[in-house]
């Protein structure tokens, strides 16, 4: 599959934007707060679903790559609708070193205009599109990608943060 181009808006939100103010605890109980964005660049991806395959090599390939991330002041926080205790079981399985966030309630993927309406089999339904948001340590938007195609993905997203 090919890499996911970046655009430049998405529901409202573009390229130089300040981004939606994250209000969500993880199961450590630690939060998205000030302090703990402070001086650090954040990736913030959209999935569909723990456990399932595109889902689940999206977060390896971000789990592999966290020491780069790390080393460029870089957070990466994972996003779906998942419960706190799916959450939990997913990082167990696969040692995700990284934050998943519970967005039960749907206000985060609205904020970020990820809850769209999808199609299967002729059938719509609505569904969290994947997306990725890179988002400087200032809280602006420097960069999105909307309808993510995974392989290659996280690379992408890699090389746009060394461009910071």
């Amino acid at each position: 599959m090919a890499a996911s181009a970046p655009t430049k808006k998405t529901a409202g939100l573009a390229v130089g934007d300040t981004a939606p103010l994250l209000d969500v605890t993880f199961g450590s109980g630690q939060g998205v707060t000030p302090e703990y964005l402070k001086g650090k660049h954040m990736v913030l991806y959209f999935y569909p679903k723990d456990d399932t395959p595109g889902c689940t090599i999206e977060a390896k390939d971000f789990r592999d790559h966290i020491q780069e991330f790390e080393k460029l002041n870089t957070i990466i926080v994972g996003v779906s609708k998942d419960t706190a205790s799916s959450h939990d079981a997913f990082k167990k399985k696969y040692c995700l070193p990284f934050p998943l966030a519970s967005d039960e309630s749907g206000r985060i993927c609205e904020g970020y205009g990820t809850w769209v309406e999808k199609s299967m089999y002729g059938k719509t339904y609505m569904g969290i599109e994947r997306a990725t948001f890179l988002i400087d340590k200032t809280g602006v938007i420097r960069n999105l990608w909307r309808k993510v195609k995974v392989d290659g993905h996280v690379k992408e997203v890699l090389d746009a943060v060394k461009g910071l």
